[in-house]
């Protein structure tokens, strides 16, 4: 029996001080790394504000969600970076140095002075801090959950790993509490105008701890084991990608594992707090409070199913959390809508909003990352029917017909003020005004309290579960499926194409399908196609590896 089966079969052990110390740096530095990353998306509206002032508003948030989404698109980047280091260098001082970046990089943010006061050069330097908070995330949490889980003992690596797995939701519930709180404290006119830069410059503190507990770890016993018998890689790079038998794992974990579980993850939280805000018309406010509550009430499912995987799997847990998602997004999005706000679910059965215009004149609306202009009237009202939640149909005219639209049988003009006019008209034919009684309004402690607010909670809960159940084991998991010598390089990079890129741009391309069919639930199959992707390629080709002893797994 070996010596994995053998510390299996005897039952788990009690965790010692020094895998409790080993845990506690990874997790919270990792907490703390994924505050600074979550702050700048959360505050994007008021950053669009100070940095991107010479443009219009609408310009302001396209530039303000571009600069966030380029810490999504380098993540790999950081990846293959940093973790070609920690397979060359070392784990431990690889992702030392990525919180000291990432630090660095947030409170230079909170510092940054604005486009009022140093001009274009703002912005230049905004994106470049992003940049580097994308490339530092893109190294850390390979480190961390390589790491965790290589001082984790023989049948707990899921269970070990799985606290790894937390830290990007507390991280995220760590940064809309601080911006909760100091909102409240301050009102919102002070925020908006130099509050907002707080959260920033508080994660300096943060950075201290993180970096002092650090410095007191030792390295691996995995990666001390490998230098001691001279068997580490000399191009962890070329080794992982450009042999075949490693390159087919890393497209095997990126397409069987990640990609599924990123759009799970992305959908749950992320683009769940899109919907309920932009699409459903609830306040910031009481948007980020119900998220909130679901990630206090469902975050212990990421140790309760990481646990799980070291009795029955990596791969089963993982894959029925893709397949349950994709098979129960419509009706628990459905429900989410009913609750939050009737008046509008009432309005898409009742009310018959068209688009008739000649069809060549209708052209694609895809516009994933916000920078395009719409000058076509047909085009031009489909977009602003999105923006405005508006579900709609389209019908043909014939050709050179001007493009109109119609409320209940009633023409709207496409012209300078259709934005206005429709909104009027929509809210005449039965669509609820902004702040009407039957949309979801609650304070923090109060949201226990009402059927409304408890229900979208329920939901949103189940949601963040099943975030919890695909990333739960996957850091286990990934870990598992790499060899010691490219293990930190190897996992890292199908991780961050997974995340950054499927998971990153989830909101912005899931709303753009919303803008080009009318439908507020069509954003929905994207992750729903993706993570049925992941699961057929899953069951089909990934192996199951929680039985492996990863001191002596050499790839494959």
């Amino acid at each position: 029996m070996s010596m994995a089966h053998a510390s299996a079969a005897a039952g788990p052990q009690p965790m010692t001080r020094e895998q409790k110390k080993v845990i506690l740096a990874s997790s919270l530095g990792t907490v703390f790394e994924w505050y600074d990353f979550y702050l700048y998306g959360s505050l994007a509206v008021m950053i669009g504000a100070h940095f991107f002032s010479a443009f219009d508003p609408n310009t302001r948030a396209i530039f303000a969600l571009l600069a966030f989404a380029a810490g999504f698109l380098v993540r790999p980047f950081g990846a293959l970076f940093f973790g070609r280091l920690g397979d060359l260098i070392g784990r431990k001082y690889t992702f030392l140095v990525t919180i000291l970046i990432m630090g660095a990089s947030t409170f230079l943010v909170g510092l940054l002075p604005g486009y009022n006061t140093i001009g274009w050069i703002a912005p230049v330097i905004l994106i470049a801090l992003r940049m580097l908070q994308g490339l530092a995330l893109g190294g850390e949490y390979g480190g961390a959950a390589v790491y965790v889980a290589e001082h984790a003992p023989p049948g707990r690596r899921g269970f070990y790993t799985s606290f790894i797995q937390t830290t990007a939701t507390l991280g995220l519930l760590l940064s809309l509490i601080v911006i909760l709180g100091i909102r409240t404290t301050m009102g919102e006119a002070d925020f908006a105008a130099w509050g907002w830069r707080i959260p920033f410059l508080a994660s300096i503190i943060l950075l201290g701890i993180s970096v002092y507990i650090r410095l007191q770890m030792q390295e691996s016993p995995a990666f001390q084991k490998m230098k001691e018998e001279g068997t580490g890689s000399k191009a962890p790079l070329s080794e992982a990608f450009g042999q075949w038998k490693n390159a087919k794992i890393a497209l095997l974990a990126l397409f069987g594992l990640t990609a599924g579980q990123a759009v799970v993850w992305y959908t749950g939280q992320f683009y769940a707090l899109f919907f309920i805000q932009s699409i459903l018309k609830v306040d910031l406010y009481t948007a980020n409070v119900l998220i909130a509550w679901s990630l206090i009430l469902g975050t212990g499912g990421f140790i309760v199913f990481g646990s799980l995987s070291d009795r029955i799997g990596r791969k089963p847990i993982i894959l029925a959390g893709c397949l349950i998602a994709a098979l129960t997004y419509f009706p628990l999005f459905g429900a989410l809508t009913k609750a939050a706000n009737p008046g509008l679910a009432a309005a898409h059965a009742n009310v018959k909003v068209q688009v008739v215009a000649d069809p060549a004149t209708c052209g694609s609306v895809f516009d994933p990352v916000g920078v395009r202009t719409f000058t076509q009237p047909c085009d031009v009202a489909r977009r602003t029917l999105a923006t405005q939640a508006i579900v709609y149909t389209q019908a043909p005219a014939p050709a050179g017909t001007p493009a109109k639209v119609t409320v209940n049988g009633k023409d709207v003009a496409i012209d300078a003020t259709f934005a206005a006019n429709i909104g009027k008209e929509a809210i005449a034919a039965g669509y609820p005004a902004p702040g009407d009684a039957r949309i979801v309004k609650t304070g923090f402690l109060n949201a226990l309290f009402g059927a409304q607010s408890l229900t979208i909670i329920a939901i949103l809960t189940v949601l963040v579960i099943y975030v919890t159940m695909v990333y739960g084991p996957i850091a286990a998991a990934l870990v598992e499926l790499f060899p010691t010598r490219i293990r930190y390089t190897g996992m890292s990079l199908p991780y961050h194409i997974g995340n950054g890129w499927f998971g990153g741009l989830l909101p912005a391309t899931s709303f753009a399908m919303v803008a080009g069919t009318g439908d507020i639930f069509y954003g929905l199959w994207y992750p729903i196609v993706i993570a049925m992707m992941t699961f057929v390629i899953g069951m089909l080709f990934v192996p199951e590896t929680k039985d492996r002893d990863i001191l002596t797994h050499d790839g494959g």
